[in-house]
């Protein structure tokens, strides 16, 4: 795994750990919801896909924010070492 390559901090593999597992959480849920809207909607409604299309909006706001803690967390380490590795 990156982090234990880099050799960070158990603070920062934590970061890391809990914000993979936010998104796996968002993606659960997205996925919870449109099987309620498909289940109380069957046919196609407006309202059903607002629904999902926040659901799915939720999810994508969850994977760019863990795109940036991910860039915040492992980019200065990962540059030095990449850095390193080319001296």
């Amino acid at each position: 795994m990156v982090c234990a390559w880099l050799r960070l901090p158990p603070r920062d593999f934590a970061i890391i750990i809990v914000t993979i597992t936010l998104v796996w959480a968002a993606e659960l849920i997205n996925t919870a919801i449109e099987a309620a809207i498909d289940l109380a909607s069957p046919d196609p409604h407006p309202l059903a896909k607002a629904g999902k299309d926040a659901a799915a909006g939720a999810v994508l706001v969850t994977a760019i924010g863990a795109i940036l803690i991910g860039l915040l967390v492992l980019g200065p380490p990962l540059w030095d070492k990449i850095q390193s590795l080319l001296r």
